[in-house]
């Protein structure tokens, strides 16, 4: 699972902007995934529109997260939710649930890669891209970040880990 956001802090006013889950089975990709871009209903800051290049103008016609809740939920049901760096996207998701009335995802739900990159390489880059460059996957497509090709690309590092 990866998620793009306004920003760093949902507590700040920031959002989801755009969501991708792979499922992977029995360490193989089943070929189902999960993807939606998301009206934040706010400006895009130009900081975060570097990272992902998703514009105000973009999602200003996109479904707001209340509208997709219910399809995000189900598709990843009780399942382990596998997320690199897991704390930032587990709390802009819980947030907007949480917002909306529904109860927040446990942490014990999240399986970080960035800490188990950490801990089976000590000092060496733990970043998606670092991590990718170490298993030789081809980051060719990624120009810039996208929720759904970086849980693409996550899934891959993961199974290598």
């Amino acid at each position: 699972l990866d998620t793009e956001t306004t920003g760093l802090d949902p507590f700040t006013g920031h959002r989801i902007v755009e969501i991708g889950c792979v499922e992977v089975i029995d360490g193989i990709r089943s070929g189902q995934h999960f993807h939606v871009y998301l009206n934040p209903e706010r400006d895009m800051p130009e900081e975060a529109f570097r990272v992902h290049g998703l514009s105000t103008q973009f999602l200003k016609d996109k479904p707001v997260f209340a509208e997709k809740v219910d399809e995000f939920l189900e598709f990843i049901k009780q399942d382990q939710l596998v997320i690199h760096n897991a704390g930032f996207d587990m709390r802009f998701i819980n947030w907007e649930l949480e917002n909306l009335g529904f109860p927040a995802i446990p942490m014990t739900r999240a399986t970080d890669t960035v800490t188990i990159a950490r801990r089976k390489f000590p000092g060496a880059p733990a970043s998606l891209d670092a991590l990718c460059k170490r298993f030789e996957i081809d980051l060719s497509a990624r120009t810039k970040h996208g929720a759904l090709l970086d849980a693409e690309l996550l899934a891959d590092v993961y199974l290598e880990l």
